[in-house]
Parts: structure tokens; sequence; C-alpha cells
């Protein structure tokens, strides 16, 4: 066998891993990791600005694509705390991701020596799987057990911390004979799932919630195909969108309290019957317990056994993966239609069609300041279906969720459930490393933008071209909606009268500069007759230089976008929408 350091049998083992997509930045205790990188030559490298931005950039990287695991490494010390949100926005959405720190030699652990912390007991609440190596014998077994755990069972992220005595030290080690660990995930039995089926077709209107598992299973086609041969309607939850397109007869909507349809959610309150497979409940989802089951049964198929009954207890729960499950559900189908003993819901689903038909919000405003649903109807219409779209939280999110359209897997890239403002930009930027040449779509609002907007450096740096659309209301606009229950207007507006930037009129920072001064293209829009010749020019300088192109535009301050606690009581605060010009780029055009 060969002696080598420890950091070149790591490189070579995250190559034979399938994972050599890294976003980082190197200090001195993490210098012999990337002297081993550089030396292989195979693991690409994107220089982040911010290590926190390298977490989300990995984690971007993550979601693109079925199978894809981002690298994110720094140094000692900060590096390591910077990353804990990212590795928290990917544990909460079910995401591996693989961080990699450096760290003080052992025996100065127990000295407080520079930049040393103990970033394993830190990290352990917001990974799968974290340890400080403290043996250089241990290195190899260490990232081997780090793989199989991302992948086995719900995903998610892990770190490694490197002492910089370990990283340097010689092993024996024979890449030829590493073989990845066997990844572990539960599969429904026949018996549970035909209990499952049976409990569906009893029903006389039944629903599948489609979660995020299924997209993490690279199981979306077998999700639509079950849903077409039962003839059942789907509500994808929000990590779900995309898994089955939202132009299909049997999208019926997305379900809850902010991120929905008028549509989804009317359509849940008809149903008798829900089977949920790869998804957790989340409350902005479900609302109240009470409201949301009753008068209901579930099934409940997870790929964690403690997921199921977490949040309510189901009439039937089933741990297994999403994949797995739906190619058992569709052997049972296909059986059943074959003896011609599946219900047929051929009226239940015309009820559903009708509704996306016709419960929509208005869209066409002509406003000047523009209010934010034109936005929406404005980018329907200047990105096709080939779209993926990144974004993370506040109004800018849940009205993009409201009425923007999804047609494909991994096409909505949203950190659901932690939704840390700032993960956007550096979140795209992994997404574009994971579909280079595709259209990708990223939208903030003027908050969530200025975050770690030094990271669009790297889009240019490194040319990594998307279209980030700004919604700018100089507002924390969801904060501010949610003070009115408190009835104070506190703190949460970003407006200032900008001595450098008079044109802004009072909006404050001037995104236009900023973005410039990256390295970036930026137009700014503040009539919305302009928006198409805005998008159409953003296309073109995208193509032109390959770097981040910044679309700003200028919305009226204060904008109330629908939501409300229970599903049957969302607040609409704007006008709905009467006829089809009112809505002209909904899925269905209104009767």
């Amino acid at each position: 066998m060969a002696k080598m350091r420890t950091v070149d049998a790591a490189i070579a083992i995250l190559e034979k891993e399938g994972a050599t997509e890294a976003f980082g930045l190197p200090g001195a205790a993490i210098n012999p990791f990337y002297s081993a990188m550089k030396a292989h030559g195979g693991i690409r490298h994107t220089l982040a600005r911010h290590v926190e931005g390298a977490s989300h950039m990995a984690d971007g990287y993550s979601r693109a694509a079925d199978g894809n695991i981002g690298i994110c490494i720094g140094t000692s010390g900060p590096a390591g705390t910077d990353m804990i949100t990212g590795l928290y926005a990917s544990w909460a959405d079910s995401i591996p991701m693989l961080c990699i720190t450096g760290q003080a030699p052992v025996s100065k652990l127990h000295k407080e020596d520079f930049q040393a912390v103990d970033i394993e007991s830190i990290a352990k609440p917001v990974t799968k799987f974290a340890m400080t190596i403290l043996e250089p014998g241990q290195v190899p077994g260490a990232f081997q057990k780090a793989f199989q755990v991302m992948r086995s069972g719900r995903p998610g992220p892990v770190l490694l911390d490197l002492p910089i005595d370990v990283q340097m030290a010689e092993i024996e080690f024979d890449i030829d004979a590493y073989e990845p660990l066997p990844v572990e995930k539960p599969k429904a039995s026949r018996k549970q799932l035909e209990k499952a089926l049976d409990m569906l077709t009893s029903a006389k209107h039944p629903l599948i919630v489609a979660g995020g598992g299924i997209i993490n299973a690279g199981a979306s086609a077998q999700l639509v195909e079950l849903a077409e041969l039962l003839n059942v309607p789907v509500i994808p939850t929000l990590m779900g969108w995309g898994a089955i397109p939202d132009d299909h007869d049997l999208m019926a909507g997305m379900v809850g309290l902010q991120t929905s349809h008028r549509y989804g959610n009317e359509t849940f309150l008809q149903s008798d019957f829900v089977i949920g497979i790869g998804n957790r409940w989340a409350n902005r989802h479900t609302g109240g317990l009470d409201t949301y089951t009753e008068g209901r049964k579930f099934v409940h198929i997870d790929i964690e056994p403690t997921q199921i009954g977490r949040v309510f207890s189901p009439d039937l729960g089933i741990a297994s993966d999403a994949g797995a499950a739906l190619d058992g559900l569709l052997e049972l189908a296909r059986e059943r239609q074959a003896a011609k003993t599946l219900p047929d819901y051929s009226a239940w689903v015309a009820e559903c069609l009708e509704r996306k038909g016709s419960l929509h919000r208005k869209t066409h405003f002509d406003n000047v300041p523009i209010k934010p649903q034109r936005v929406y109807e404005e980018m329907n219409k200047a990105f096709g279906k080939d779209t993926t779209y990144v974004s993370t939280i506040g109004l800018s999110q849940i009205a993009g969720a409201q009425m923007l359209h999804v047609f494909g897997a991994r096409k909505w890239i949203n950190a659901g459930q932690a939704g840390p403002l700032g993960w956007t930009a550096p979140a795209a930027l992994g997404v574009v490393r994971g579909k280079p040449g595709e259209n990708v779509v990223a939208l903030s609002g003027d908050y969530d933008f200025q975050f770690m907007i030094e990271e669009l450096a790297v889009g240019a740096q490194f040319n990594l071209p998307y279209i980030h659309v700004v919604v700018n209301n100089s507002y924390l606009g969801l904060i501010r909606q949610s003070q009115r229950g408190f009835n104070m207007d506190y703190h949460v507006s970003l407006g200032f009268d900008n001595i450098n930037s008079p044109e802004t009129m009072g909006y404050g920072v001037d995104h236009i500069k900023v973005v410039e001064g990256l390295g970036c293209k930026a137009i700014r829009v503040e009539n919305p007759e302009d928006m198409p010749a805005a998008f159409d020019k953003a296309k073109a300088l995208r193509d032109e230089f390959k770097v981040p192109v910044v679309v700003e535009v200028i919305l009226e301050k204060v904008t109330n976008i629908s939501m409300g606690l229970e599903i049957n009581a969302v607040n609409e605060f704007e006008e709905l929408a009467e006829t089809a010009a009112d809505a002209p780029t909904a899925i269905l055009a209104k009767a």
C-alpha cells in the first residue's frame, strides 16, 4: 500500500464517492487540505467571499440535481461557526452536504489556542454526524461513514473537523481498496402498501400530498404515473413543488397559510382522505391541526420513522423511502387496474379542475410604484418552463410561491424550513454550478438581497450567470405585516435619503451601484410596462457577459400578501381575479 498524507487520502475518497464540487475559503489551519486539492486537480473549487456564503453555495449545489453532494471548506474557529447557518438550512430540509473545517493541533485543543473551538459540539444539533478526527488513521473511515450517513435514511449534512497535525500526518492507504459503505433506506412492504391503497380507494375524495422526500428520492416520474393511474389529484408541499408540473390536470395546488393557492386550500378542505408521501406536515402547510385533520383519514409514508406521528397521529404510518413506496404502490395499482377494481375519480378531478380555473388572485395591476403581484405575472411571461427558481424567505418568496409556476422537480429551490436571509444569492450560484447552461432565476426582497450581496462577486469572478429579480420596497415586508397585530411599524423600514444616489428617491441603498461595483450587471425598473423589456435585456446581458444580472423592481412600500392562521381563513388583502384579464398568467384561465 502507498504511504500518503491523510488529506491526500481524503481527496481521493471524495473523488471515488463522486463529490467533486467544493466551495470555501482557504486559511492557515486548512491549507494542507487545499494543497492536496491542488495536487490532485480533480476537485473544482469556487472561492466564496464569506464562509456562510460558501455553505449556502454547497447547499444550493446539492439541491440542484439528483445525487449531488456539495462540499463546504473553511479554516478553524470562525469559519466553522460561520457554517452553522448553512448546516441548519440543509439539515432542516434534508439536504446532504459535507462541511470540512481545519482545526488547531490535537495537543492544543484544550489550551484555548488561537481559533480553536469545539466545532463538533456546536455542529451536532444541526448535522446528522459531526466529528473532530483526533487520530490520522481514522480519516478514511470518518469520510466513509460521513458519506454513508449523508445518503442513508433521511438525507442531511455532516461536518468533519481536521486538526492541522492530523492533516499533515502520513498513513498507509490504498484508494483501490476503498469502497463506499452501503446506503440504508427503509422499504415499505407489500402488505403495508396494500392497506394504504385500500384506504385510498375506499375514499370518495382522496388526495396525494407530495413532499420533498419524493424529490430527494428522484421519484417524481413515479408520483405522476401513480396519480395518473389512480386519477387522484396531487397537493405538493413547498419542498415538493415541481414533483408534478403545475400545468398537469392532477396538480391541485399548494395548501397552507402562506405559500398556497386559493384552489389548493379549497380542494383540500373538500377531501376525505390524504396520503402524504415524503412530507413532514410542516405547520405553515397545515395551520391548525383541528381544521387540517377534521373529516379526513391520513396515511403517512416517510423515510424517517420518528417523523411519523411527530405532528399528529395518522391512521396508518409507514416508514419507507418515497421512491420505494411509490414503486410498490404503482405495482399494486397496475394489478388493480388490470382487474378493473380501481374506482372512478373523474368527477372529483373535474371539481378540482373547476376550482383551479376559478379561484385566482389578481395579478394584473398597473400601479406606480409597482405592486408585487404584477412582477410575478411578468416573470411568468418572461421565463419559460425550463426555468429553475431559487428563493428563501419573506413576502417576495410567499407571493412568488402563490403566483409563479413550476414545471418540474428541482425547478423550485427554496430553503423552506430554516429560511435564512441572505441564502438566495449564494445558493443560486451553487445551483448554477449544479445546472450549467440552464436558466436559473433567483427571487429576493431587498433585505434578503443585502445580507450576502458580496457573493455576487463570486459569480463575476467564476462566470456563473443567472438572473436575480430583487423586489425592492425598502421594508422588512413580512415582519412589518406581522407587526400589524401589535399595532406597530417599528424598525422595519430600510428607506433613507441616499446622499450619493438621490435617484433612489428615499429607498436607501443603491443596488445598481453596488451590483456593478461587484462586477455584475444591473437594471432598475419603476414602471410595470417596462418589465418585459428589462427581462429581455437581462437575458441578453447574462448571455453576453456570463455574470449575474440583477433586475431591481421598485415596489410600493406597503403591500399585504395573502396569509392567515387557518387554511380555511386566509386573509385576502387585495382584489381577487374576476376575469381572465385580472390573472392573465394563471395556469387555467378564469372562465
